[in-house]
């Protein structure tokens, strides 16, 4: 069990505050011969499975380290570029190590403002009026629960399947943006939340809710 991600969305669907918690580190490394039996491609600087999912390797993941160096972008650490060492045969066997890609925080934006559509796509999908929205996602691997106010903050968990109390938690972010944004005379709407307090008293909430199940 555990919470994964935590984001808050401002009404306009701007990201305001993001926090990574306890996110499960996937990573497989084995040695391959010629040729290689997947895919690779260059994608936003970094090198990423396109084709060939096999042994934990999945489409998406992305190269982390050759024969034990950790890669710098698309190169090693000497400058060379990955994908021409791999078409190198005098280069192999090699060693590769994969693993799923870290969120960097222009795509937690993108991310925020991809929600906040569809958000409103489902108020107006509901059959019935007055739709609250998207209260919670459910996939194979984790869940994600919504809770907007009526000024039209949106709070977003993202946690394990069996993690209890996200009710609970939403409302305890909630009181936290209340007390350490809203109060704060220095904080302006729609910007960015830079506040310590507000940080160790968001990591206090998770560490009690993932020990306790509730707050």
């Amino acid at each position: 069990m555990g919470i994964y991600h935590i984001f808050i969305v401002s009404k306009s669907g701007g990201l305001i505050f993001n926090y990574d918690h306890n996110v499960p580190q996937q990573e497989n490394e084995k040695t391959y011969g010629y040729p290689l039996d997947m895919k690779l491609k260059l994608e936003n600087k970094r090198i990423v499975v396109s084709y060939g999912e096999r042994d934990g390797v999945y489409i998406g993941h992305v190269l982390l380290a050759v024969n034990g160096q950790t890669l710098n972008g698309d190169k090693l650490p000497d400058g060379i570029g990955v994908l021409e060492f791999l078409e190198d045969k005098e280069n192999f066997p090699v060693n590769l190590k994969f693993g799923r890609a870290k969120i960097t925080t222009n795509e937690k934006i993108v991310l925020a403002s991809m929600f906040y559509p569809l958000y409103a796509l489902a108020v107006q999908l509901s059959p019935e009026q007055g739709s609250s929205g998207i209260l919670e996602l459910e996939a194979d691997t984790f869940k994600l629960n919504c809770s907007q106010t009526l000024t039209g903050i949106k709070f977003i968990i993202v946690s394990d399947l069996k993690q209890s109390g996200i009710n609970q938690l939403l409302d305890k972010l909630y009181e936290l943006y209340s007390d350490y944004a809203l109060k704060n005379p220095f904080y302006s709407l729609e910007m960015p939340i830079r506040a310590d307090l507000f940080d160790q008293n968001v990591q206090i909430a998770i560490d009690q809710i993932e020990r306790t199940g509730f707050i």
